[in-house]
């Protein structure tokens, strides 16, 4: 996980559970701003939330947003646990 930006801890939302799927696809969707500029200069870019809805989503999604751009990316995922809580780590890396 070396040479990784890291968008999240700007938000209140980054350590939220949501309580249904669409609120985290929501949250999610929001996101793109923040992984745009980092996809179209082919910077790898990461997200880590409490969220596993958020991350499974974002799975989904990140290929397409980096597709639109002609940017080929893999996907990663990691879970480590802080203070007794689980956060799912979801990054891309530059093929």
């Amino acid at each position: 996980m070396e040479n990784i930006v890291w968008i999240s801890g700007s938000y209140k939302e980054d350590n939220r559970i949501f309580n249904s799927k669409i609120q985290a696809e929501e949250w999610a969707d929001a996101l793109l701003p923040d992984f745009g500029p980092y996809l179209i200069s082919k910077i790898n870019v990461g997200y880590a939330t409490p969220d596993e809805k958020v991350i499974k989503y974002l799975e989904s999604i990140l290929p397409k947003w980096a597709s639109y751009n002609n940017v080929k990316i893999s996907i990663h995922r990691d879970i480590t646990t802080i203070d007794g809580q689980e956060i799912y780590k979801i990054w891309t890396q530059q093929v």
